[in-house]
């Protein structure tokens, strides 16, 4: 098998998880909460900021005046699918997520979430 047959394979098989991630500023404490149901997303996530066209504005302008390196992005928990029975993947997320911005309320002075 050639290595880039051997590549994709390998890339078919890597699980999908979902989860919830805080992305957190060094400088002022200002803490993002956000999901996504693949976190290989966050790849995306980090270009967006690193364009210039995240649709946050007070997290993209603080990333614009601190930089990448003032941020600190961290999965803080991933999503645990249930063996048996119906398991609606967005709803528990939505859960999750909402259990995360209770705990950390990133709001206003303390967070860029509205």
């Amino acid at each position: 098998m050639d290595y880039k047959k051997e590549l994709k394979e390998l890339y078919k098989e890597m699980k999908i998880e979902a989860g919830v991630f805080t992305m957190t500023n060094k400088q002022n404490g200002k803490v993002f909460v956000g999901s996504f149901n693949n976190l290989k997303r966050l790849n995306g996530f980090q270009f967006m900021l690193k364009t210039n066209t995240y649709t946050n504005k007070a997290l993209q302008a603080d990333y614009n005046t601190f930089g990448k390196d003032a941020f600190h992005l961290e999965v803080v928990e991933y999503l645990k699918e249930k063996e048996e029975g119906y398991f609606d993947t967005k709803k528990e997320l939505e859960k999750l997520e909402e259990k995360w911005l209770e705990k950390l309320q990133p709001y206003g002075e303390k967070g860029y979430n509205a």
